[in-house]
Order: structure tokens, then C-alpha cells, then sequence
């Protein structure tokens, strides 16, 4: 999609400044890497087994690894090769742990990784068809990421998007005894894997609230994990909802004492271990304070402009 500037009320078109290198790619994402993916840097250019991973980061809300690989050009196999990685992973968590320790200063065990959460993202100027095609599975721990830079040294940054209606691999994995122990091993989450705990009455209760929170900005979108549905902004998870048999609970993304709330309604979790983030916890069995809950959550939206 191009992009226009306004000029005296006519717009001029700002051409595009592609990358050089891909070296200047992942200069780019490793100095900005948690703004742009909420991530921290391992290692930039790991080495294992004789192979090279680009920048090895790791996602401290799903407590899992994330390798993520740069791409300049267009011919390349990213599912032959993001197989490749994740079983190489799977098959030396212990040199991921050792290069974490030593790299991030820190004593992290084997047992506190989500191993099921590792994926690995390629990152590029643009993917073909085909490439899109070939990742648009809704349980494939493969993600594409598109970067565009623009003469105004303006950047476009967007992940490619499953469509409402990708499939599973499984039946293509099984065919395969490594894809298999992979996808095994791997678990993408989805909606449905929530939506199988809570009675018809909760169903129908969480997708009225999701709807109503992604109907307050354009830029909202949903990011099922192992233990909670996220809903997320541009820049971060912002409401966190656990599903459970027979109420919601809700956790929004902000420090004790930043919302005005004057129903007291949230339980204060600051220091209560809780899933997602955020200081105030909400349950919900109805949705008679729904508006009031929206309420608070607008507040917190606000805050991020």
C-alpha cells in the first residue's frame, strides 16, 4: 500500500527506500526489538550445530524463545527452514538456557521455559504468495513480519495475518516423523482452545466483551496464549481475560492507582501472582458492568497516546 504526504493540500507519493542489506534489518529490530515485538535480545547471530540464527530473543509474557531470521530476498523456504529451527531448539534447550544465562546475566532454569510457545518469525520487505500461502495455518508456529522504509525515514512495520478461515497443519505434519515431533511438542492457541472450558452463558458473555474492547480502536486484535486470551494494541497487551467455567477474569494492564475507579469493582493483584500483567483484577459473571468496565479500559488507552 503506498503512502502519501500533504503538500498544499495535494498529496505526493513518499517512495520507498528499500534496505541495502539485510544486515540493516536487523540492526533496525535488534535495537528496537522490544517496541516493536515486546521481546529481549538474547543473542544476535547464535550459533548452534553449525548453524547460524540471526537474533535469538525471548518473550517474557509467554516465558518462551523466539528466533527470529532476516530476509532481504524472496526465494526462500520459510517453512523448510522454520521447521528446521524449531526442532533445533527442541532438540538443545540446554544451550538456549546456558546462552540466556550468560548473555542476560540471569539464572534461568529448564522447567521455567514454555517450550510449547517457541515460534520463530522471519522478517522481510515483502513475502510472495506463495510464502503467505504456506504459513497460513492457524496452529503453525511460523509468523511472517513485513518492514518497508520510506524516504522520509518513515517505517512500516506489519505481521501477516492468519485468515479466519486457515486450517490445521496436523494433517501435514503427520505425514512427516520430524515435522511431527515438532508440532507435537509446539502448541499454537486459539479461541477454541478457551472456548472449550466455560459454559454457554460465559461463551457468550467473553465474545460480547471482546467485541465491545476491539470496537474501541482500529488498531486491536486478539492474542490467544496457554493461559489467557491478550487483547493487544500497536504496542503492548493491554487486557488480559482467563476463561473460566463460570465467570470471566480480567486483568488491565496498568499500575495500582492509575485508573479512576470509582466503583471499586478491581481487586488490587500488585503483589498477587496472577496470569498477564496489570495491577487490577476483575471478575465478571454477567455483563451488567460492562460500560463501566469499558469505562476503564478507554482510560488506559488514552494513556498510550
Amino acid at each position: 500500500m503506498p503512502l502519501y504526504k500533504i503538500n498544499k493540500g495535494k498529496i505526493d507519493q513518499i517512495k520507498e527506500r528499500p534496505f541495502k542489506l539485510e544486515r540493516d534489518i536487523q540492526n533496525l529490530f535488534e535495537s528496537n526489538l522490544n517496541t516493536i515485538m515486546g521481546l529481549d535480545l538474547v543473542k544476535s547471530e547464535f550459533s548452534i550445530k553449525n548453524k547460524r540464527i540471526d537474533s535469538l530473543a525471548f518473550d517474557s509474557q509467554s516465558k518462551a524463545f523466539i528466533i527470529i531470521e532476516y530476509k532481504r530476498e524472496k526465494n526462500i523456504s520459510v517453512i523448510d527452514q522454520g521447521f528446521t529451527y524449531l526442532s533445533l531448539m527442541l532438540e538443545n534447550k540446554a544451550d538456549f538456557i546456558v546462552e540466556y544465562n550468560e548473555s542476560m546475566k540471569n539464572q534461568l532454569k529448564r522447567d521455567d521455559v514454555d517450550w510449547s510457545q517457541t515460534r520463530v518469525v522471519f522478517v522481510s520487505p515483502s513475502f510472495t504468495d506463495n510464502q503467505k500461502l504456506a504459513t497460513n495455518f492457524k496452529d503453525i508456529a511460523i509468523e511472517l513480519w513485513e518492514v518497508k522504509r520510506y524516504e522520509n525515514e518513515s517505517i512500516s512495520i506489519s505481521p501477516i495475518k492468519k485468515t479466519k478461515s486457515a486450517e490445521s497443519i496436523k494433517p501435514i505434519t503427520q505425514q512427516n516423523k520430524g515435522l511431527k515431533a515438532v508440532q507435537d511438542e509446539i502448541k499454537v492457541y486459539t479461541e477454541d482452545d478457551h472456548l472449550s472450558r466455560p459454559i454457554e452463558e460465559i461463551k457468550e458473555l467473553y465474545e460480547n466483551v471482546r467485541d465491545k474492547i476491539l470496537a474501541l480502536a482500529d488498531n486491536l486484535e486478539i492474542q490467544p496464549q496457554k493461559l489467557y486470551i491478550a487483547i493487544k494494541s500497536d504496542k503492548r497487551n493491554f487486557v488480559y481475560i482467563h476463561l473460566q467455567k463460570k465467570n470471566l477474569r480480567l486483568w488491565l494492564n496498568t499500575k495500582w492507582g492509575e485508573l479512576n475507579e470509582p466503583k471499586g469493582i478491581a481487586r488490587d493483584v500488585s503483589n498477587t501472582g496472577h496470569y498477564g500483567y496489570g495491577d487490577y483484577e476483575i471478575d465478571m459473571k454477567d455483563d451488567s458492568q460492562l460500560e463501566y468496565i469499558l469505562s476503564l479500559i478507554k482510560e488506559i488507552l488514552l494513556k498510550e497516546k
